[in-house]
């Protein structure tokens, strides 16, 4: 069976490349994003009643990874990238359909703008350009279960690294963008499987190349350069 599926919105966000995306939705609280609807759901209507709402979902496509195919079993990054889990016990991209979800906190609902209504969320894991199925609202009593386990995950360790960011490479950033930053390099943008001291990675970051490397749990940036 095949089943053919509209595209409502697209996202517009810091991360021009998959590399340095939250790894989850909510991990990095201060990254916001917005929601542009696709010229044939620009209507303000469908979103009557959602300013009422503080947070929703997001279902979209994983747009970067649909030519790679898919595998019954991955490495999640968490587990050091070493260790193979079947794909519906993780969050992996490379699944049977492209499909990812996330979580966001609604920060504001842009009725009239030139894209038509836009929504502004915090806290999005998603590249920009990342294609929108639906959403929907996230609903407590339904969604939240505070006794749920994590499975694996629950004991993946803990992966925050200490940033030092000379404040003259800071000032490059603009000062709204600065702690979404700061968040996005303490989670560990690097793959898992690699821990190579001397090794320099560079991150794209709304518009900006952040040259970083990272040694024994600290990260070190060195370079912020406009992106070529």
């Amino acid at each position: 069976m095949t089943l053919n599926f509209d595209v409502i919105a697209t996202v517009q966000s810091a991360f021009a490349t998959k590399f340095g995306i939250p790894r989850q939705a909510g991990l990095v609280p201060e990254l916001t994003s917005r929601i542009i609807f696709t010229p044939a759901y620009r209507n303000p209507d469908m979103l009557r009643g959602l300013e009422g709402f503080s947070h929703i979902w997001l279902l979209w496509i994983f747009s970067g990874n649909r030519q790679n195919g898919w595998s019954p079993t991955v490495r999640p990054p968490r587990l050091g990238g070493n260790i193979r889990m079947g794909v519906f016990a993780t969050r992996s991209p490379f699944r049977p359909n492209p499909i990812g979800l996330s979580c966001v906190r609604l920060v504001e609902i842009l009725p009239d703008t030139p894209e038509g209504p836009v929504l502004v969320v915090a806290g999005a894991d998603l590249m920009d350009g990342t294609p929108i199925l639906d959403i929907k609202p996230y609903v407590p009593y339904a969604d939240a279960h505070p006794d749920a386990l994590g499975g694996f995950a629950d004991h993946a360790g803990e992966f925050l690294l200490k940033v030092h960011f000379p404040p003259q490479l800071l000032q490059k950033i603009p000062q709204q963008e600065q702690e979404a930053l700061m968040g996005v390099l303490s989670h560990d943008p690097r793959p898992s499987y690699q821990n190579d001291p001397d090794r320099i990675y560079g991150l794209s970051f709304s518009g900006r190349n952040v040259r970083f490397r990272v040694e024994d749990q600290q990260l070190f940036v060195l370079e912020v350069t406009p992106d070529s």
